[in-house]
């Protein structure tokens, strides 16, 4: 028996007449080289073992890399099963320094991870790049644990592919409230003040509290198990990929990386092994079209989460939120960052 959706539920969804007309866009390698010009914005369907051979050396800016974790997990019907570190370490040396070798001499690796696997994703990156930072980001998601602490964050392990990199930290700094403001002469210092409060344009850290994990009622939710925010890889992109660079995701799941490369103007190469998945992130990249909003972003600026308010009225615009990238003019309606 089919489930109703309770109202204002966005989850994506997509029907059989349109899966086949999504099937139709996806890319399905065949056999020999790939080059550029052929995989550059499309969705690649294979399982990444069999594409890792084919795929042009030194092409992309940046890789986003979100394995499966060291976790028992079904991708609706793919299963990965946990392991002990050392298994889990040969699987990442099974892929990661061929997949690296995809990266400009300039270019930028970012993998994710949770406190399980973050031993692993270091030794991986040590070993084949040059390690930068982890970012560790809060999730306001999470089981409760009796006999042990809530688990609410998760990892992200920074790395260039050489000493020489492309990093833009005006593209990712966050507009903050301002708890305690400081006041010079009797005016503010280093912050401003509205009718809304008193806001900061700080300087990204390695913590991130602003990140909403998608659920129901957001636009770019979908039903994969483990989707990562639009917020949360716009800030990897614009922070470590040039405005018309190559952004590739060899996991790529519901398209999320795909989906906000193309809205920052970025181009994008995503591989994923599960079919239905490819379908999403098609309708995904397809629906961008017409809407290239990414919550809690706006304006050039990422914003904490409830400053919606504040975002609109800076804006302009009653009832939309306007941002402002380098790929050009965009506005969205949203519920909250």
């Amino acid at each position: 028996m089919k489930r109703e959706r309770a109202p204002g539920n966005r989850t994506l969804a997509i029907s059989e007449n349109e899966r086949d007309i999504l099937r139709k866009k996806l890319f399905f390698p065949g056999n020999g080289k790939l080059t550029v010009h052929r995989i550059t914005n499309k969705t690649i369907c294979g399982d990444l073992f069999d594409v890792l051979g084919q795929l042009p050396l030194e092409f992309a800016d940046l890789l986003i890399i979100d394995p499966p974790y060291n976790l028992d997990k079904n991708f609706h019907g793919l299963r990965f099963s946990k392991t002990n570190d050392e298994a889990y370490l040969e699987y990442l040396k099974s892929w990661f320094p061929e997949i690296v070798k995809t990266l400009k001499p300039g270019g930028s690796v970012y993998i994710c991870g949770d406190w399980r696997s973050t031993f692993c994703l270091y030794q991986i990156m040590r070993d084949f790049t040059v390690i930068r930072n982890r970012i560790v980001w809060q999730r306001e998601k999470g089981r409760g644990a009796k006999a042990n602490w809530k688990n609410v964050s998760e990892d992200i392990w920074f790395g260039t592919r050489g000493k020489e990199y492309y990093f833009n930290v005006d593209a990712v700094k966050q507009k903050r409230r301002v708890i305690a403001p400081y006041r010079e002469k009797g005016k503010p210092k280093g912050w401003s003040e509205t009718v809304d409060g008193n806001f900061r344009l700080t300087f990204p850290g390695n913590f991130w509290d602003d990140i909403s994990v998608p659920y129901w009622s957001m636009p770019e939710n979908t039903e994969h198990p483990a989707q990562k925010p639009e917020k949360l890889i716009a800030k990897l992109i614009l922070a470590s990929c040039p405005e018309n660079g190559t952004v590739l995701d060899p996991f790529l799941g519901s398209g999320t990386t795909s989906v906000v490369a193309k809205k920052l103007g970025r181009r994008y190469v995503g591989i994923e092994i599960n079919e239905e998945y490819c379908c999403w992130a098609e309708k995904r990249l397809s629906l961008s079209e017409g809407n290239a909003g990414i919550q809690g972003y706006s304006n050039g600026l990422f914003w904490e989460r409830n400053t919606l308010g504040q975002q609109m009225k800076e804006s302009g615009k009653p009832d939309k939120i306007s941002h402002k990238t380098n790929g050009g003019r965009s506005s969205f309606r949203d519920d909250a960052p």
